[in-house]
Formats: structure tokens, C-alpha cells, sequence
């Protein structure tokens, strides 16, 4: 595992959560991520943020295990929001047209806004 790889758990309510990753987000390291995810989602928190603004890199593996977060999260009526300021991960989620599949934010504040359930009840 790299070391400076590392999740940070922040939750926010009972089911908004946002988790920070940092370091890169890879073959060795997305189960780790999957795994904070998958315990996320299975204690009740549909409404995940993913914070990317501290990942470095991230590779084909970390996007199945966003893909798959997501279509559990909407299976259970919620959603992810991604927060991303890096070019070069903006380039790899337009590449693979993920671009369109997730929501993707700058900031913390919007992504957070993005899943909130109220924002949903009035759309």
C-alpha cells in the first residue's frame, strides 16, 4: 500500500458522509477505498461525498469502485458527488465519459449541496 495513501472519514448527518482521499487511488489502494465505501453505504449513509482534492492519481480500478458506489447508492434512493480540482483527474473522467455519470464539484460546500436530500424533494 502507498504510503502516503490514506481515507479520512467525515460524516456529516445520518446519511450524508464525505470521505477524503489522499495520495493515488490505485490497484493496491482502491479496495481500501471500496471497502470505506461498502461499510459507508451498508451503515445507512446513501448521500457519499468523495473527496479527491488531496488524490494525486487514480486509475482504472478506483473508477469501477466509484462506478459501483454509485449504482448501489442509487439503488438505495441516494447519490455520490465527487470533489475534484485536479486537471489531469478532470481529464481521466472525461476521457471515459464518467464525466457524464458523476456529479463532479470544485468544493466541498457544493458537493454536499449536490446530495442533499431537500435538493432532491424540490427537483
Amino acid at each position: 500500500m502507498s504510503p502516503e495513501f490514506a481515507i479520512t472519514e467525515h460524516p456529516i448527518d445520518g446519511e450524508r458522509h464525505v470521505l477524503a482521499v489522499r495520495g493515488e487511488i490505485d490497484l493496491f489502494t482502491a479496495p481500501e477505498l471500496k471497502q470505506v465505501l461498502a461499510e459507508s453505504i451498508e451503515a445507512g449513509r446513501v448521500r457519499i461525498i468523495v473527496d479527491l482534492t488531496d488524490t494525486t492519481f487514480l486509475d482504472s480500478t478506483a473508477l469501477g469502485v466509484l462506478i459501483g458506489a454509485v449504482k448501489r447508492l442509487r439503488s438505495r434512493d441516494g447519490g455520490l458527488a465527487i470533489v475534484n480540482v485536479d486537471e489531469n483527474i478532470s481529464k481521466t473522467f472525461e476521457i471515459t465519459g464518467l464525466d457524464q455519470i458523476f456529479t463532479i464539484v470544485p468544493t466541498r460546500e457544493e458537493a454536499v449541496d449536490a446530495v442533499d436530500p431537500a435538493r432532491d424533494a424540490a427537483g
